[in-house]
This record gives structure tokens, C-alpha cells and sequence, in this order.
């Protein structure tokens, strides 16, 4: 079953000398690979979907 799992954090938390991925988005999980770029101009009242190439609004 598919999950519609919302992340709310635009940026990775630094854990030691590593930093990890609070946005969901990073293909390296857990560690960031600065995907949350994709992220700085977001809604904050809105929810969206990321694919490879855009991100859709979910209404």
C-alpha cells in the first residue's frame, strides 16, 4: 500500500560530521545530497509531490 508520507523541513540536520536528509528527497538516504533545494521556494500552506523533473501540488 502507497503512503503519502509529508516532510515539512527544507534542510539536512547535522548529526556528528555528517549531515542527514529531514526533507525526504535526498536519493542517498539518510545522508543529504542537497535535494532540498528543490524546496526553497515552496508554499508553506500548500502539499506537493516530487518526481524526477517537478514537483505537483496535492489539492
Amino acid at each position: 500500500m502507497a503512503r503519502l508520507v509529508k516532510h515539512t523541513a527544507h534542510g539536512p540536520q547535522q548529526v556528528g560530521d555528517k549531515w542527514v536528509c529531514m526533507c525526504g528527497l535526498s536519493k542517498s538516504k539518510p545522508f543529504c545530497d542537497g535535494s532540498h533545494k528543490r524546496t526553497k521556494d515552496e508554499d508553506e500552506s500548500k502539499t506537493y509531490v516530487y518526481d524526477e523533473e517537478k514537483r505537483v501540488e496535492v489539492k
